[in-house]
């Protein structure tokens, strides 16, 4: 996973394995959020962000196989969503927009480390 992020271009600069924490804070969030109370900003088929792995962190931490931790949201991704969006009764379309962030990051409260936490 480590290659895939240097590898991605969602990152400038990726820190040794050795010295990467398993939880990396983002301070300053980018983009025209999601939800018009603030957040993440909206994901779709092609985004390529730091906001990608994080949801793809949720999603696999939930259950929902992205295919890896790569910041790319690629068909996997994609498909993940939906099949998450289903399972909570929302709009299956693949988006991750205000609702689904609201939703993920609800789910994942408390999950604490699991088979996609890079240590």
């Amino acid at each position: 996973m480590y290659n895939n992020a240097v590898n991605s271009g969602v990152w400038s600069y990726v820190e040794p394995k050795s010295l990467t924490p398993t939880w990396v804070h983002f301070d300053k969030r980018f983009g025209t959020p999601a939800c018009s109370t603030g957040g993440f900003p909206l994901l779709r088929r092609g985004s390529l962000s730091n906001y990608v792995l994080i949801a793809q962190d949720d999603l696999n931490t939930l259950g929902f196989r992205t295919g890896g931790l790569d910041g790319i949201f690629g068909i996997a991704t994609q498909n993940a969503v939906i099949n998450y969006q289903r399972s909570r009764g929302l709009t299956a379309d693949g988006i991750v927009g205000c609702n689904t962030w609201r939703s993920l990051q609800e789910d994942v409260v408390g999950t604490g480390p699991t088979s996609t936490t890079i240590n």
